[in-house]
């Protein structure tokens, strides 16, 4: 089976290094393309035996499996110009969850799918989120989630959900490091710890709470209630982010909804 992604830059970039760290692929067996040759040169300098793809058309044709990894609104030239070089046996994975596969299977004859990584998967680890075309063999079904299985924990969402479901998978690293960053500068503020310790401190505390939900040690609501103590400092801080906590997150996730819907209503295919 041979891999093909197109555009380099930062999920591009992590779907070809996990890929192949994984074992899921090996280098020989993906094909690369971008506009930028700096960006391919850095990936052949890690990998020396991945293919660098002159045109897209060749990397089409060298490829069974072909991953669209550029922004949403330059879908429409990139598929212009490998509409005429797909064919039934080739799969088309979408990346980005304003395009549906739907929208992907009007404009192409091939077979289509839509895999939202994250950033998360840089460490073999978190979540990758699948919708399958109509037209996709459950051959290359199969192989899309074994393949992503290696690095990640393939789950399947449907068109109603995949913006939420990104928005926690894919953009919830940033979120919630904005808000480790806030709790350090807060600790840091009230009670004098310095910002570099404080970091330190969360980063470690982060790296074991993962482990603790990796190896299902805990639930969420077990690990409440297992490090609140009744009338202990835990339990008054729990009362002191829910009484200011209010409607953060429900603002969050509409604003991230209302950008969905204008990405849909202003891309092109």
């Amino acid at each position: 089976m041979k891999w093909g992604i197109i555009g380099t830059g930062n999920m591009g970039s992590m779907l070809t290094t996990s890929l192949i760290r994984s074992g899921a692929a090996q280098a020989d067996e993906i094909t690369i393309y971008n506009r930028s040759s700096k960006k391919t040169a850095k990936l052949k300098e890690a990998f020396e035996d991945l293919d660098v793809a002159k045109t897209l058309p060749a990397l089409c044709k060298a490829c069974d499996i072909v991953f669209i990894c550029v922004k949403p609104h330059d879908y429409k030239s990139i598929i212009e110009q490998v509409e005429g070089e797909l064919h039934e046996h080739h799969c088309v994975v979408s990346i980005t969850s304003p395009v549906s596969v739907e929208e992907l299977e009007e404009k192409l004859s091939c077979q289509v799918a839509r895999v939202v990584p994250s950033i998360t998967n840089h460490a073999l680890a978190g979540v990758s989120l699948f919708t399958f075309g109509s037209r996709i063999s459950t051959d290359n079904q199969k192989l899309l989630r074994e393949a992503f299985h290696h690095f990640s924990t393939p789950v399947e969402v449907e068109e109603a959900h995949i913006r939420v479901s990104s928005d926690i998978v894919s953009c919830g690293p940033a979120f919630v490091s904005f808000l480790l960053k806030e709790w350090i500068s807060a600790a840091n503020r009230v009670a004098g710890i310095s910002e570099e310790k404080a970091t330190q401190l969360t980063e470690q505390m982060i790296v074991g709470l993962g482990e603790l939900f990796s190896q299902e040690i805990f639930t969420l609501e077990e690990l409440m209630e297992k490090v609140t103590v009744k009338g202990g400092v835990t339990g008054v801080g729990l009362q002191a982010l829910e009484d200011h906590t209010g409607e953060l997150f429900v603002e969050m996730f509409k604003a991230t909804q209302a950008k969905h819907r204008e990405d849909k209503q202003s891309i092109e295919l």
